[in-house]
């Protein structure tokens, strides 16, 4: 084949490209290493030697022109593919916007921080401690020795003889009441989960969040605790709650008491959330037992203390009109976001 055939050919198979992958092709049949084009060189061995220089600057200028067109024709067809790719994916901005799931914060810790809100308004510290508890702080430094019988209320989860799971955050207090000991005042507020071998139902599950406050003084009395839950229950209830006391037992305090808080869906005046009482239990509390005082090295006994402890989950459900326990922590999106509002 001629240089001028060859060059018509070329030329024709460049311009009718109409895809990358053909011009690809046509690269590598005429303009490669190996192909027509470099090709035409071997020809120049039965050619005489004054005609050689003229047919390699033939040879050479063919294969410039072949690749000025080449890269032309690259360009174009570059630009159409990256046209055709911004077409497909343009995006109507005419077109209603997409709504995105964004989540809030979850009902308990939405409680959990309005409570210790209140209590550092109240000038106390959180204080946080282990889930994996020693007997010691979970047990004994709250007045439970080995073998009392308020053990088996518990219905503990033992991993060793002497450790479990906590099953109250009074275990933070007993370590608090260690660790600041004889400074005071303490004004603490403990926060945790806490871990009990119960059957889940509507009201009990093996694993809740308790919320236990611990003041410790010179002269305290009972009359201090019932102004700090008063407060409290107002905050967290509304302005009109009152609170009243009813005698009860817990090994840590003495005297103990159970709190209830008048109704904030009937108003004290009866309903089924109440059970037609006008009042609602919210809480444990008491009187620091004074050897609780005296193990962790209080010896003065001018030194007196208050504490109590909720469920967080307990005021949650009676806070927002929750009938079941379970409902927070099945992960249901459709629960959790009725909540929005109060986030």
């Amino acid at each position: 084949m001629t240089v001028v055939e060859l060059k018509n050919k070329a030329k024709e198979a460049i311009i009718n490209c109409i895809s990358l992958e053909e011009l690809k092709e046509v690269y590598n049949q005429y303009l490669s290493k190996k192909g027509e084009v470099s090709g035409l060189m071997s020809q120049m061995r039965n050619l005489p030697n004054e005609e050689k220089p003229a047919f390699g600057q033939m040879v050479n200028d063919l294969k410039n022109e072949l690749e000025t067109l080449y890269k032309n024709t690259l360009d174009h067809l570059n630009e159409e593919a990256l046209n055709q790719k911004l077409e497909a994916e343009k995006i109507d901005l005419t077109l209603p916007a997409t709504n995105f799931s964004v989540g809030q914060r979850h009902p308990l810790v939405m409680v959990q921080r309005e409570l210790e809100d209140i209590y550092r308004e109240m000038g106390d510290s959180i204080v946080e401690g282990l889930e994996i508890e020693l007997d010691l702080y979970n047990f004994e430094r709250a007045n439970i020795p080995k073998n009392h019988p308020a053990r088996d209320m518990q219905d503990t989860f033992f991993i060793t003889e002497e450790t479990l799971l906590r099953t109250h955050t009074t275990a933070i207090q007993t370590r608090a009441l260690e660790m600041f000991a004889p400074n005071l005042p303490i004004k603490v507020v403990c926060p945790g989960k806490v871990y009990r071998k119960d059957d889940d139902d509507a009201t009990h599950s093996n694993q809740f969040v308790q919320m236990e406050a611990l003041v410790v003084g010179h002269g305290i009395t009972l009359a201090d605790l019932k102004g700090t839950l008063e407060l409290l229950a107002k905050r967290m209830f509304g302005n009109t709650r009152t609170i009243r006391f009813r005698p009860s037992y817990f090994q840590f305090t003495e005297p103990s008491v159970e709190v209830d808080v008048s109704c904030h869906i009937c108003d004290g005046k009866g309903c089924s959330i109440c059970k037609n009482t006008g009042w609602i239990e919210i809480l444990g509390a008491g009187m620091v037992h004074p050897e609780v005082l005296k193990m962790a090295g209080y010896k003065d006994p001018t030194v007196t203390g208050f504490a109590f402890g909720l469920g967080v989950e307990r005021v949650a459900m009676l806070k927002y009109g929750i009938d079941d326990i379970r409902h927070f922590y099945t992960n249901d999106s459709r629960f959790l976001k009725q909540f929005k509002k109060f986030d």
